[in-house]
């Protein structure tokens, strides 16, 4: 059988012509740059204060490498090139940081589309959404803290989880399988609370709700064991996305502000042994367990595809899935769909305007993670090579 080999860029960039691949070539050098990165957000924020149409300029770049299209009919176009390389494809709802009650039941609606989109379809296996796009960030922090709650303040959190029900019960309905984000640790126990009790709830006779675990937090896989542990007692499937995780400096910070103790892994080299621990053991249970490895890292990935064929589990089985962000990694998620293995990408969408928070984080995430940049521009130049000389 075919063994994954990551350093085929053929198969990683089969699906881009040489304007695309060049496109991105450009894109990667300038998003590698901090001083370039900086500069852009500044003129991307001084034009959405200003209103200054800018959809034009960043539409055919940034967010054409990052982002499926600006609704979902724009999104489908892109999940279905994916498909052409057996790669899936999870229709991502970008827009971030609202905090009215009328938002929050335009995303909730929005949510709910998206999995109406991917009922029936194969190469969209997952819906995915963020509690506090559906919830006040605020709200979140009070209940986490154990607060008392207004009379307003206690509706609100009514409607809320409210919101969450509906879109976990029409997930349940139309079959389709549903990543719940993490967020800020002082948030999540709020968050894990109201996920268990939607997993208890729904996920008895199949995976739909995932619950997404964040191993860059030195208490994560032991919360993960507990969470198998409880819904194996209830007769339900432990659904989980495993990632590393994505507010490290963020909760740095905020520990050392307020001196309580930090979160975050002690060392990198931690948090990847929790991670593949974490792997571990899902596989060790697997037959209470539905996964997603949700990585960007190679060793990870590599390892998730040996466990496998250690435990004799097959490569399709839709019990396991590998995932990464569109736009990024191409050599992970096209090399693994090209051996056999279920493979699908954040499709993130939205108006341009409206995405161009998530878009910036991209950028700077990708200049602060180290080597993510500088891998992505190394295979970009191994396969302009190998076209030139073939």
């Amino acid at each position: 059988m075919q063994t994954v080999n990551f350093e085929n860029t053929e198969v990683a960039f089969s699906h881009k012509d040489n304007r695309k691949l060049n496109q991105s070539y450009w894109l990667f050098r300038i998003i590698g740059s901090p001083v370039m990165v900086k500069l852009g957000a500044f003129m991307v924020n001084t034009a959405l204060t200003l209103r200054v149409p800018f959809g034009w300029m960043i539409r055919k770049n940034i967010f054409a490498q990052f982002c499926g299209g600006t609704n979902i009919q724009e999104s489908l176009k892109s999940a279905e090139i994916l498909a052409q390389s057996q790669v899936g494809s999870i229709l991502d709802y970008s827009v971030e940081g609202k905090e009215d009650e009328s938002d929050f039941e335009k995303t909730t609606l929005e949510i709910i589309a998206t999995i109406e989109a991917a009922k029936d379809k194969s190469f969209i296996p997952f819906s995915v959404f963020k509690i506090t796009g559906v919830c006040q960030f605020s709200l979140l922090e009070k209940v986490n803290a154990g607060q008392s709650l207004s009379e307003i303040e206690n509706a609100s959190w009514v409607a809320a989880q409210e919101r969450v029900h509906r879109i976990c019960f029409e997930a349940h309905q139309r079959g389709v399988a549903l990543f719940i984000d993490a967020e800020d640790s002082w948030i999540q126990d709020a968050i894990d609370t109201l996920v268990e009790s939607m997993m208890l709830e729904f996920n008895t006779k199949s995976p739909i709700v995932y619950q997404t675990i964040q191993l860059y937090r030195h208490d994560r896989l032991n919360y993960l064991k507990q969470l198998h542990n409880k819904l194996k007692s209830h007769a339900c499937f432990t659904a989980v996305k495993l990632v590393r995780g994505a507010y490290m400096e963020k909760e740095r910070k905020r520990a050392a502000e307020l001196n309580y103790t930090d979160p975050i892994q002690p060392t990198k080299e931690a948090t990847d042994r929790d991670f593949n621990a974490a792997i571990a053991y899902a596989l060790d249970h697997i037959s209470d367990f539905a996964i997603c490895c949700g990585s960007h890292n190679e060793e990870s990935s590599l390892m998730l595809a040996l466990e496998m064929e250690k435990r004799g589990i097959e490569r399709s089985d839709k019990r396991v899935f590998f995932a990464q962000l569109f736009g990024m990694s191409d050599h992970i998620s096209y090399n693994l769909s090209h051996a056999g293995y279920n493979v699908a990408k954040y499709l993130p969408y939205g108006p341009i305007k409206e995405v161009m928070p998530y878009l910036l984080r991209r950028a700077q995430e990708n200049t602060s993670v180290k080597g993510q940049t500088g891998r992505e521009l190394s295979l970009i130049l191994k396969e302009k090579q190998r076209r030139k000389l073939g």
